[in-house]
Parts: structure tokens; C-alpha cells; sequence
């Protein structure tokens, strides 16, 4: 009832991890395949091995999670073997990665093997890279076009909520030649330590995650839906059955989940059977529920 084709990927389910979450080890990332995950993203990776920022890195808010982690990753040419591993949980494994332009881009993703890559231009808090440069359509479409002329796998643009139009951005990616957008990655927030006076993360600024975010999510899938001729995944405050299917009626074909992983690796067998017994009560499939929030 759930199984669908996304950008030429068999998922078992339309629910996959994102990017950040449990998917430093092939290890963690098979066993949250094996947890019911339809498919599973890797944490970005890039050209060189990276500390990040220093801690704290991430705190709890009222609304959900800030963190400042700086991309840390051992790099590309230490990554293949845990995407190796995270195949054998038979779902299809992305390759978040990450570069300053468009050939360090291309370098990482011809050299990996991976089912599909999605590109993070949207992170807010790493300087030099992710929304540093998502926020420019230029430089988007081109990131996006190199990537599609070194591979033969899907590549998929993570976007930005951090700017004025992320129609435009989204735009750039499809006119680059992206198989499809996710939508969205963190929102820029701070936290100040009261006693102190100082910023609580160690990068002093970082982005938001968590249920708070989830209508902003929402709006921006809504609108790339109306936008784009290419498939939108959404992202952002997912934490149950409800949350999944608004995005999908919002206009995504899929939807990862990140955060609400951390309390609970069962939470995509919780959704999934959810999502079935909300749409065999109803008698309607998941094509019924696809961008129906447009027709109304």
C-alpha cells in the first residue's frame, strides 16, 4: 500500500532518514533500514576530514533542537566502506554531500558509489558552504549540473528555508538538471544562556529543528509543488502518521524524518502503520492524498 518509485528508487514506504541523523556509521544507517525506513540518508560529506564546530554544539529548545555540529565528516575517500554496509539493510542508501563549488561537488560524487546523492546547499551554519551557497540560483544550477554530468545515480538539491524566494532556488535546481528538491533543511535560530549572557552553542548561532519548524516545511513544499515539474520530498518536524501525510497532501511524493529519530528508531514502523490504517479507513491510496491540498 505504501511502496512507491521515487526518481527511478524502489522504497518500500515513502518515509526515509535524513541527513545528520544516525548516519555517520554504515552501522547505524543499516540499522535504521532494518528499524522500516523506506530509504536512508548518509551525514554530508566532504572533500577533506572535518572536526566541526566546537561544543556545545547542540541543545534541546522549548520548540525542538538548535545545533551548530560544522559539518564534521572523515571524508569521501574514508566514507565508501560505511556506504557499503549501509546497503546490506536492502534499502536505497543517498549520499548527502557537501563542497565549497561545483567541482569539489562533482570530485566527491563521482567517487562514491551511492543509489542517488543529494546535495546540501542549505546548511545553515558552515561557513563557506551549504546555504552560503544555496542562497545564489547561479550557483545552485551549477552545483547541480556538474553533479548530474559525473554520475548516472538520481541527484536530488537540498534547499534552504533561509531565504526570501525558495521558488527561485528551487527553480535553479530543476533548470541544473536535479531528478528532485528536498524541502527543508534547518532555520537559523540562536540560544543565550541567561546567567551568562553568552550564546549556549559553541558556534553561537545555529539552526532550528524539530516540530516548530514543520509549518514553514510545509508552506515550502506547498509551494515548489505549484513550482516545480520535478518531485518534492519534505522534511522538517516530522514526528508522527498526521505529520507525513499533511506533507505528502502538501505536494511531497516522500518525506524524511530526522529529529523525532533520536526518541524513537521505531518511529518509521510507528508512521508507516499509522499512514495504513488512515488511508485503508478512509479507502484511499496514496496517490488519492498526493497534492490533494491543491485541488481544494
Amino acid at each position: 500500500m505504501l511502496s512507491i518509485t521515487l526518481t527511478g528508487l524502489k522504497l518500500k514506504n515513502p518515509l526515509m532518514l535524513a541527513a545528520g541523523i544516525m548516519g555517520t556509521t554504515g552501522g547505524s544507517l543499516k540499522r535504521v533500514a532494518e528499524s522500516g525506513a523506506g530509504a536512508v540518508v548518509t551525514k554530508s560529506i566532504g572533500l577533506e576530514p572535518k572536526s566541526g564546530h566546537s561544543n556545545p554544539s547542540m541543545v534541546e529548545v522549548d520548540c525542538g533542537y538548535l545545533n551548530a555540529m560544522g559539518l564534521p565528516n572523515p571524508s569521501y575517500k574514508n566514507f565508501q566502506e560505511e556506504i557499503d554496509t549501509a546497503k546490506e539493510g536492502d534499502v536505497p542508501v543517498i549520499a548527502s554531500i557537501f563542497g565549497g563549488c561545483s567541482l569539489d561537488f562533482s570530485e566527491i560524487a563521482s567517487a562514491l558509489r551511492a543509489d542517488a546523492f543529494e546535495l546540501n546547499v542549505s546548511c545553515p551554519h558552515a561557513h563557506g558552504y551549504g546555504s552560503e551557497i544555496g542562497t545564489d540560483q547561479a550557483l545552485v544550477e551549477d552545483i547541480t549540473r556538474a553533479v548530474k554530468d559525473a554520475v548516472k545515480v538520481p541527484v536530488w538539491v537540498k534547499l534552504t528555508p533561509n531565504v526570501t524566494d525558495i521558488k527561485s532556488i528551487g527553480l535553479a535546481a530543476e533548470h541544473g538538471g536535479a531528478d528532485a528538491v528536498v524541502a527543508i533543511n534547518t532555520i537559523r535560530g540562536m540560544a543565550i544562556d541567561i546567567e551568562s549572557g553568552y550564546p549556549i552553542l559553541g558556534n553561537k548561532f545555529g539552526g532550528l529543528s524539530g516540530r516548530a519548524i514543520k509549518p514553514v516545511a510545509i508552506k515550502c513544499v506547498y509551494d515548489l509543488y505549484e513550482t516545480l515539474d520535478i518531485p518534492v520530498i519534505g522534511v522538517g518536524g516530522i514526528s508522527d502518521w498526521r505529520d507525513a501525510v499533511e506533507f505528502i497532501m502538501a505536494g511531497a511524493q516522500a518525506v524524511e524524518i530526522g529529529s523525532a529519530v533520536g526518541n524513537n528508531i521505531n518511529i518509521f514502523n510507528d508512521i508507516s502503520s499509522g499512514m495504513e490504517a488512515f488511508l485503508e479507513e478512509k479507502e484511499w491510496t496514496l496517490d488519492d492524498i498526493y497534492g490533494v491540498a491543491h485541488e481544494v
